[in-house]
């Protein structure tokens, strides 16, 4: 199965500091996935002011008792929580990503009958704003309405890999 997460609505390039200072100024904002238990590796980072951002997971599914568990190099998988992270950061000069906050995309809120689906079919899309209500980086647990899930029948794999 893969998962595609289609994002849109995205903060922009920079990130005053609050006048309280408990948030610090960020500039050249980017947001990508995270890769499982390696923080420090990113699925194709967006750059904050980009019109909409796209990524595409390729996971396995598997029947359990606690109804299909997905499992990938970019699913995460804490304390029987399964979800995927955004992770937001700034680029420097040299292109050094630099996390400063995470999004979770909680995948155990998704609808056993959506999920069920996804895994028949082949496709899981989560579509999403990244824009928070005071308009900086979307962070912490997102789940609907934040989020919406749905399905589509998948398109097969070419030779090289690509869809």
């Amino acid at each position: 199965m893969r998962i595609r997460i289609d994002a849109v609505d995205l903060p922009g390039l920079t990130r005053p500091a609050t006048a309280d200072g408990r948030v610090p100024a960020y500039d050249k904002i980017h947001v990508a996935v995270q890769r499982r238990d390696r923080p420090a590796e990113l699925l194709d980072p967006q750059p904050g002011d980009a019109p909409s951002a796209t990524w595409t997971l390729e996971c396995t599914t598997s029947a359990s008792p606690n109804g299909i568990e997905i499992k990938g190099p970019y699913i995460q998988d804490r304390l029987g929580r399964r979800f995927i992270y955004l992770s937001w950061g700034t680029v420097d000069e040299s292109g050094t990503f630099t996390m400063f906050r995470r999004a979770k995309l909680m995948l155990d809120v998704i609808p056993a009958d959506v999920l069920a689906a996804a895994a028949r079919d082949g496709l899981l899309i989560g579509r999403l704003g990244l824009t928070d209500a005071q308009g900086g980086p979307l962070c912490a647990r997102v789940e609907p309405p934040h989020i919406t899930w749905t399905t589509a029948r998948a398109e097969p794999a070419s030779a090289d890999g690509t869809v």
